[in-house]
Order: structure tokens, then C-alpha cells, then sequence
């Protein structure tokens, strides 16, 4: 396993920052922007030296008909028009220009030089919680751009290896809730430079036999908002009502909106939706899987607490089975099968049809 250092998450974060404010950044030999958010002056520069590709994912090519010879990724010439780049990235209009091309994608023995650096940089985009979407030139020969964040290859894939994910848990309070007076809440800050992931910790359960969790991805449109697109609001509520009710329990609260795509992302795979995309088909047309999260911070949670077995609430058997592959032994699944609504019935549904869900 290769070791985590400062320098390589330092490096993870600064690329993020100067993506997100649509600045360029130096990965490996390549100039690397992101899509979504490039200023014009910089997407003109980058196209002018005319050899820069565009970068989409394998599932947002497949929305837009073109052949992602590359598996997950698709490599195309960057096209003059940054308007209809953003329409490339982004599906909201996808409905309203349907045809966009047509373009030709490179094949796999088509610069394969920079092949990996074209998926590092798209994984980067996701993590920075941006569309997945990236914009790449190779640097010219002895040319050292000044001024931007420089990070080697390396460095980035260390720092977003999940089995390198280490977590420090740097504080505990005791927080009486409403619905579950007994309550103490830990924190907990990951390695990879993401945001903090929080447990609530009812009790004190026995470390000697499985405990009662919840492992609940935090939505803030549901949570905090009362949506009634989704059934995650009445889930957290009636987790920790149960978890009272049993005397202990866990309720990992992870950082992971929007199914590991982030606010910005889930309100755009909302839109879609009301175009009459169900909740998966909208992730695919955004360029994202039906699912992106990683439980693997949930097991080192329960770990940090001392915990190695559990009897986990959950209607998503793909949860159970994160458990176990990351060392937690589930002595049980707990239906919790609360917030059906009018307005989330076809999203239920689909859950339950197109991922597996046992509702």
C-alpha cells in the first residue's frame, strides 16, 4: 500500500481549488482544466495550441452517442465553441439541441501517452465535486508555466486511493436530540482533504457484540429542508428514534450528498428528473455512476470507535455488502422503510427496480 503524505493531499486540494475557480493546473505534462468551470480567456488560450482534448466520462459519452473507446473515459478534439463545450459537459439543454455533433473520439491507441492523466483529471473533477468533464493540452517541450499548482501524477493517485483513506477523530461532545437525549456526537476529519464526517453516538454500546447503525449519507435537501423528492429526511429521523428506542447505537453521518456527487450535481440531476429522467438515467447523463460513494470511511469509523460488528439499518443491500468488504462484520440488516410519498413514489421505485434497493 502506498503511504499518504501531506504534500500529495496538499497537492489533491490545491489542483480542486484552482479548477473550481476555473483556473488551469499542471498534471504531470499536461495543462488540465475543468470543463464546467474554465474562464474564457484560459479555454481560448488552451484551444489555441491545438492539440487539446476534451474528456467525458464513458457514461456521459454513451448519452451523447459517441464511442468511448477508452472504457470509462472518452477523449475528443476540444471543439472551438465554448458554449457548445459546456453543452457537451453539462445535459440540461440535452433535450433542447439533442444532435451536437458529430464527433469523432480517439481511439485507445490514439495518444496513448495521456490516456491516464485524462482519467486522473476527471476524477479529480468529481472530487472537487464539479462535472466530470475535464479540458487537457500537453506542455510544449522545456515549457514551465509559472504560476500555477504543478502536481505529479503520483501524488494524486495516492491521495485519492481509497486504501490509503486514513481518519483522525479530532473532537466528541455530548449533544442531547430531541429524539435521543443520550447522545454524543464525534468527529471526524479524512485524509484525502474532503469534508468532515460526523457520528452519533446513542449510549454506550458493548464493543463484545454487533451494534445497531445507521450509515446515513447526508442530504440536505431532505434532512434539513423537508424535501419530498426523497425518503432521506424520515430515514434519519426514525434511525435515531430506533436507535433510542433499542437503549444504543451508531449514526454515521457521512459527507457524501447526492449519492457521492454533491449538492451542485444533485440539483442538476433533480432538473433532469423533471425532464422525466428517473433518478439513475440523470447520474448517467451527468457522467457520474448510479452510485459514488465509498462506504470504506463508514468502516473506519465504526473501527475508531471500536466497533467490528454491526446490525446495520439499511434498505440497500450494496451497503451491507461495503461492510463487509471493508472488515465489519453485519450480523443482520434492519429494514427501515419510512417516507414514502406521492411526490417520491417513482423515485422509491426506481431505487428498488434499477438498484437493488429492498423496499
Amino acid at each position: 500500500m502506498t503511504s499518504l503524505d501531506g504534500t500529495d493531499r496538499d497537492r489533491l486540494e490545491q489542483v480542486m481549488g484552482e479548477l473550481r475557480r476555473g483556473a488551469v493546473a499542471v498534471i504531470g505534462d499536461m495543462l488540465v482544466a475543468s470543463a464546467e468551470t474554465v474562464q474564457p480567456e484560459r479555454f481560448a488560450s488552451l484551444h489555441a495550441r491545438g492539440d487539446t482534448l476534451l474528456v467525458l466520462t464513458g457514461r456521459r459519452a454513451s448519452m451523447l452517442k459517441l464511442r468511448a473507446y477508452d472504457g470509462d473515459i472518452a477523449r475528443m478534439a476540444l471543439p472551438q465553441d465554448r458554449r457548445l463545450v459546456a453543452a457537451l459537459a453539462d445535459p440540461a439543454g440535452d433535450l433542447d439541441t439533442p444532435m451536437k455533433g458529430p464527433f469523432e473520439t480517439l481511439r485507445a491507441d490514439d495518444r496513448p501517452w495521456d490516456v491516464d492523466v485524462s482519467r486522473l483529471a476527471v476524477r479529480v473533477c468529481k472530487v472537487a465535486r464539479l462535472l466530470p468533464a475535464a479540458i487537457l493540452a500537453p506542455l510544449r517541450r522545456r515549457e514551465h508555466p509559472a504560476g500555477m499548482i504543478h502536481a505529479v501524477e503520483g501524488a494524486l493517485t495516492t491521495a485519492l486511493d481509497a486504501r490509503s483513506l486514513r481518519l483522525e477523530r479530532f473532537s466528541d461532545a455530548h449533544v442531547p436530540l430531541s429524539l435521543a437525549e443520550d447522545a454524543r456526537v464525534f468527529g471526524f476529519r479524512p485524509s484525502d482533504g474532503g469534508p468532515d464526517h460526523f457520528a452519533i453516538m446513542v449510549g454506550d454500546p458493548p464493543r463484545s457484540e454487533p451494534v445497531l447503525v445507521r450509515a446515513h449519507s447526508e442530504c440536505y435537501t431532505g434532512d434539513q429542508l423537508g424535501s419530498l423528492k426523497c425518503d432521506c429526511g424520515p430515514q434519519l429521523r426514525a434511525a435515531l428514534a430506533q436507535i433510542a428506542a433499542n437503549g444504543s447505537g451508531v449514526l454515521l453521518y457521512l459527507a457524501q450528498e447526492g449519492r457521492g456527487i454533491g449538492m451542485a450535481n444533485k440539483l442538476r440531476a433533480y432538473a433532469l428528473q423533471d425532464q422525466g429522467f428517473d433518478t439513475v438515467d440523470a447520474n448517467h447523463r451527468l457522467g457520474f455512476e448510479d452510485d459514488e460513494r465509498d462506504f470504506k470511511v463508514a468502516a473506519l469509523m465504526l473501527e475508531s470507535l471500536g466497533f467490528g460488528a454491526v446490525e446495520v439499518m439499511t434498505n440497500n443491500p450494496r451497503k451491507t455488502d461495503a461492510f463487509e468488504r471493508n472488515g465489519i462484520r453485519v450480523a443482520r440488516r434492519v429494514p427501515l422503510a419510512v417516507g414514502r410519498t406521492e411526490q417520491n413514489d417513482a423515485y422509491l421505485a426506481t431505487k428498488a427496480a434499477r438498484s437493488g434497493h429492498l423496499l
